[in-house]
């Protein structure tokens, strides 16, 4: 495969994920800074304000990326096909997730991105950044190691260097993105798919009465850790989806012999 397939193969899949912006203008700088990079996959999630005039200014020829960009309601509805999901958030939260440097996260979005898989990098609100059950969402979060006594950094600046990371990775995989585990890559689990059965895990401790009095949401943060580090599979996830099955049908008959 030639270079320039590689990358447009790369880039094709990978997406850059607004949530709840609030300037219309750094819409359209984030559109901008996207195409300088060779991306060209803009999503909003319940943006304040819609892409306006200013938005359009500010792109200062990214227009078309501004204009073929998909508003949606929910950061779920956003990413429900992708099997990678990166949050930028700029400081630690509650929620643990794995921590990548901005190398490291873009590096292993475009290895999942050159073998097909759907990808988004998502970026929080101007002010507050990504919620904690936005977070959940994600597989990772990357930081930006920012100066710690001046780390306020402008939205458009951030899918600026995140932008630039994915430009220089897929440079750097060239020829080699595709892998030997390119084929699994293919057939793993989509994020809608991780998200079924998370809820129906949800339901299952439930009904088995696991929690025994306790709040479930400790529990349910490390059991999400660990499925989410085992990039599960369609196949794997219709297993796991029918031992909970199993399960749950176990848990109703036990209680109506009780």
């Amino acid at each position: 495969m030639s270079t320039e397939s590689n990358l447009l193969t790369a880039a094709g899949c990978l997406r850059i994920v607004l949530v709840g912006t609030q300037h219309p203008g750094n819409i359209g700088s984030a559109a901008r800074a996207m195409k300088t990079m060779g991306l060209s996959r803009l999503v909003l999630v319940a943006p304040e304000k819609a892409p306006n005039t200013e938005s359009f200014a500010l792109a200062a020829g990214a227009d078309d990326v501004l204009a073929a960009a998909l508003t949606c309601g929910s950061l779920a509805e956003a990413v429900a096909d992708c099997r990678l999901v990166l949050g930028c958030t700029a400081r630690s939260r509650r929620v643990a997730l794995e921590e990548l440097l901005p190398r490291d996260g873009a590096a292993r979005a475009v290895g999942e991105a050159a073998a097909g898989a759907e990808v988004a990098l998502v970026f929080g609100r101007e002010r507050t950044g990504l919620d904690n059950d936005e977070l959940q969402l994600c597989h990772a979060a990357v930081h930006i190691p920012a100066n710690p006594d001046y780390s306020s950094l402008n939205l458009a600046a951030a899918v600026q260097v995140l932008s630039y990371e994915l430009r220089m990775a897929m440079l750097a995989a060239v020829p080699g993105m595709a892998t030997d585990e390119a084929g699994r890559r293919d057939e793993l689990a989509s994020h809608a798919q991780i998200e079924g059965f998370f809820a129906q895990l949800g339901e299952t401790l439930d009904a088995i009465d696991f929690h025994k009095g306790r709040a479930p949401e400790s529990a349910m943060r490390k059991l999400r850790r660990l499925f989410l580090r085992a990039s599960l599979d369609t196949r794997e996830v219709r297993l796991l989806r029918g031992i909970l099955a199993d399960a749950q049908r176990m848990a109703m008959l036990a209680g109506q012999r009780r």
